[in-house]
């Protein structure tokens, strides 16, 4: 069920990596946060508890695959100093869960990550992680396609 007012049944929120029926992962496109996901429920719930428990394991296991790819597929100088897992969707309610990756130099750390920037980036680092990002998505994605969760998007993007 769509939400015609909902932005996230109106299009897939960020740069779509995977799709299934049930859920799509999504880079999403946050000021100085290059390592920000989201897994999107596919259908227009707004909590958890919305789901059936086959369908919360389905959810929660995406979320966990796209959090092991960015803990062991970033180089060693670029891992995360901690994984922020959220569901809060107050300005959208829309189940998806946020996976962002956070790193002692990020401009916000160890603040939440809508915390007003207190410093800035190192440009440096933030391309190093830029240009460490597609491999770390590419076992990503693969990880949700052989679990069964999400298959890569190709040519045909995004599909509600």
């Amino acid at each position: 069920m769509a939400d015609a007012a909902c932005p996230l049944c109106e299009g897939p929120g960020g740069v779509l990596l995977a799709q299934g029926p049930q859920l799509r992962v999504i880079r999403a496109a946050e000021e100085g946060l290059p390592a920000f996901y989201r897994v999107v429920w596919q259908a227009h719930v707004a909590e958890l508890s919305q789901l059936s428990p086959a369908e919360r394991q389905h959810c929660m296991s995406a979320v966990v695959c796209v959090e092991q790819a960015l803990l062991d597929h970033l180089p060693a100088a670029l891992r995360p100093a901690k994984i922020n897992l959220a569901a809060l969707g107050n300005m959208v309610p829309h189940l998806h869960w946020h996976v962002i990756a956070r790193h002692e130099w990020d401009s916000r750390f160890p603040a939440p990550v809508w915390a007003p920037a207190a410093r800035a980036v190192p440009a440096e680092r933030l391309d190093a992680l830029q240009a460490a990002l597609p491999a770390a998505e590419a076992a990503m994605v693969s990880a949700l396609s052989a679990a069964g969760l999400a298959q890569p998007v190709g040519a045909g993007g995004w599909q509600a």
